[in-house]
């Protein structure tokens, strides 16, 4: 059953010689790699609405100036990428970049902020699904933290079915957000500038209740800075297709700068878009609409600005609404992909390096880094769950770890290229080269300029919890990797010309019943012909142990059987204490332990067998100069899921072969019955 919901939800497995036809193109790597970026948008202004409203109504006349102030920063760092990506193509991003240039601590710093914000990047996009798809549907705005939830388990089974099949996936709703909201703007421009139609939001008519309506200097400056911090997340995702240029189709680094512009022009133009509309029709956003708004109907629910832009452009044509109202859930819903494709990806380079668990370096069935990916997931939940889904208060967690890695790629890459101008005698080389440090020198005065200021406005509000949990990553990575380095170092530098060979082999067999497991063990256990063998026996029960020494002297058997006593009914300790008093008795002696073990075939017949077998074996681990030996019996429900499993296993050239089982072969194999009960073929079929 387990091997069949496998398959039904992931597909088939993928040969690893298949790598290469997972690779993306343009048209489906925009959507992968870019659609965190571009659904930025659909709460990003969103925020610099928000934070003006604190001043009142008369400061929302700055938010065109601060989403100007923000696409300024989007030209810049996708200028500054584009460099990035044709030096560095390895997939390796700002933590290759960082590390190389600037030493180990830096990429880890970077590593420790992308890994950090990936999470929160997945948790973000999908909590201001659930918002905007609320707006729309009531449901689901009362039950936020399941939508979320569920959307992100969905994503990540998506995931794991490969990266192509995630692209496939993701192309319709990214491209179909892209040509709605291009749509809405354009229409709800002709409405206002062309046929003179009065468009409103539904909040045009109410007043905002100010918290500082007075703000001036200083403090106005300040509340600027933090909704320009704010929009600024619309920039998240950038770094993302430096991480997955490895899964462009060639040429890679060409492909990828490509997307990255392509992305930089769709951001920027929706982005600003937004904003100036929903400031010429009065559209309003507010943190508390019953405190914050007057003038409010009874049970009025807060929309999101670009549900009230769709509202009011698409007024007497509800289709409009709804498809707004979709695309854009579907579009937040999937910008987590963003997310899925790089914070893997930045694990497995990661794992390779033994900063972290080597599990994350390894593709699963589909070619994918499944471990990352299932990773991801469960951090992401736990952050949507921890602050119940709500976007204003994740959203000041977010896009610090993003301008952290910003700022210390750009520094990274203003070194590379000064390194390179050292050695570089062409001319047209060289003039390459220094354009591309401008470029990069400019990027990074922006960025750190940014990160300030976002430090500056969201360190109180939240992002301290970000920058903390970046603090624990890098401690924890850096002794992960002390832990591999120091097992690396013991295991070469261990000299063993000088070890004392055993001078004897001494095989204990467990034993508490005389049954098939109990004989199976001792036979096993003279065939490996030791030179001391016994049986041992631990009396937790008298009645038992007097029935089990009977019928061993009974028996034929010539091994001897020990009896160790127990006063406490335990049975581990005393083994390991007579196992330790052999080992002291004869130092030189290897001692084999041989313990029948059953093989069962389902989880719950695990936990009514084997578990003291299981914690001898633990214990039994750490005793120096003692083998352990685990001597299976399969029990008849462990043979029917080893068959089932030999049913959906085929090995390579099983098909060429005309083995049965495989799909060339499965009607021969109904007529003719040549297969056996393991789905292969019978000693009398290879004759």
């Amino acid at each position: 059953m387990s091997v069949a919901t496998k398959r039904l939800v992931l597909g088939r497995p993928f040969r690893s010689d298949r790598l290469g036809h997972t690779l993306l193109p343009k048209r489906i790597a925009l959507p992968v790699f870019a659609s965190d970026a571009m659904s930025s948008v659909a709460y990003a202004p969103q925020e610099i609405f928000l934070v003006l409203s604190i001043a009142g109504i008369s400061a929302y006349t700055l938010a065109p100036w601060v989403a100007v102030a923000v696409a300024v920063v989007m030209v810049v760092v996708v200028a500054s990428y584009r460099q990035n990506v044709h030096a560095y193509p390895s997939g390796g991003g700002d933590y290759e970049v960082a590390t190389v240039n600037l030493g180990s601590n830096a990429g880890l710093t970077v590593a420790s902020a992308l890994l950090v914000d990936y999470v929160l990047t997945v948790a973000v996009s999908v909590t201001s699904a659930a918002e905007n798809i609320g707006s729309a549907i009531p449901l689901v705005h009362e039950h936020k933290v399941w939508f979320c939830v569920i959307g992100i388990a969905l994503l990540a089974a998506v995931n794991l079915r490969g990266i192509k099949e995630s692209g496939a996936v993701l192309a319709l709703p990214t491209y179909a957000f892209i040509a709605g909201v291009l749509l809405m703007l354009g229409w709800g421009a002709i409405k206002i500038f062309v046929l003179g139609d009065t468009v409103e939001a539904e909040t045009s008519g109410f007043g905002i209740v100010a918290e500082q309506p007075h703000l001036m200097g200083l403090a106005m400056a300040f509340l600027v800075a933090r909704s320009f911090s704010s929009g600024c997340a619309a920039l998240t995702g950038v770094e993302a297709i430096s991480n997955g240029v490895p899964a462009f189709r060639k040429p890679k680094s060409r492909n990828a700068a490509t997307t990255l512009l392509l992305l930089g022009s769709f951001s920027i133009a929706l982005l600003l878009g937004i904003v100036m509309l929903a400031q010429k029709i009065g559209a309003k956003y507010v943190l508390d609409p019953a405190k914050d708004l007057s003038g409010l109907p009874d049970g009025y629910q807060q929309k999101s600005i670009l549900a009230q832009l769709a509202e009011a452009v698409f007024r007497g044509f509800p289709p409009g609404f709804y498809f707004i109202a979709v695309v854009t859930a579907l579009i937040l819903l999937l910008a987590a992909n963003t997310a899925f494709n790089g914070f893997p990806v930045l694990g497995s380079v990661l794992a390779q390096d033994r900063y972290l668990p080597r599990q994350l370096h390894t593709r699963g069935d589909r070619l994918a880094f499944s471990n990352g990916i299932v990773f991801l997931a469960l951090a992401a939940i736990a952050f949507v769950v921890a602050f119940g889904a709500e976007v204003t208060s994740l959203i000041q967690l977010y896009i610090v770890g993003v301008f952290v890695s910003f700022t210390l790629s750009q520094t990274g890459m203003v070194r590379h290229w000064t390194r390179h101008l050292k050695t570089e005698s062409d001319p047209d080389a060289r003039s390459r080269m220094k354009r591309s440090r401008i470029i990069n020198a400019i990027g990074m005065l922006m960025t750190g300029t940014v990160l300030v200021v976002v430090l500056l406005t969201k360190f109180t509000a939240g992002a301290w919890m970000a920058i903390l949990a970046m603090v624990v990553l890098f401690g924890l990575m850096k002794l992960i990797h002390r832990h591999y380095s120091s097992i690396e170092e013991e295991l070469e530098s261990a000299d063993l010309s000088d070890e004392v060979l055993p001078s004897r082999s001494h095989a204990v067999i467990l034993i508490s019943n005389l049954h098939l497991p109990a004989r199976r063990a001792l036979r096993y256990a003279r065939a490996t012909r030791p030179d001391t063998i016994e049986a041992v026996t631990v009396n937790v029960d008298d009645r038992d142990t007097r029935i089990l020494v009977s019928e061993w002297e009974e028996s034929d058997i010539t091994v001897p059987l020990k009896v160790l006593a127990s006063p406490y009914r335990e049975i581990t300790r005393p083994i390991i204490s007579y196992v330790r008093r052999v080992r002291r008795e004869s130092p030189r002696d290897v001692i084999t332990v041989f313990i029948p073990e059953y093989v069962v075939g389902h989880w719950w017949e695990q936990i009514l067998h084997n578990q003291s077998a299981l914690r001898l074996k633990t214990r039994l681990l750490f005793e120096p100069g003692v083998m352990v030996t685990s001597v299976p019996w399969q029990l008849n429900s462990s043979e029917s899921r080893a068959r089932r499993a030999d049913q959906n296993y085929y090995a390579p050239g099983d098909a060429r072969r005309g083995f049965p089982g495989t799909d060339q072969t499965k009607a021969a194999q109904t007529k003719t019955g040549q297969t056996n009960t393991r789905g292969r073929r019978t000693p009398e079929d290879r004759a």
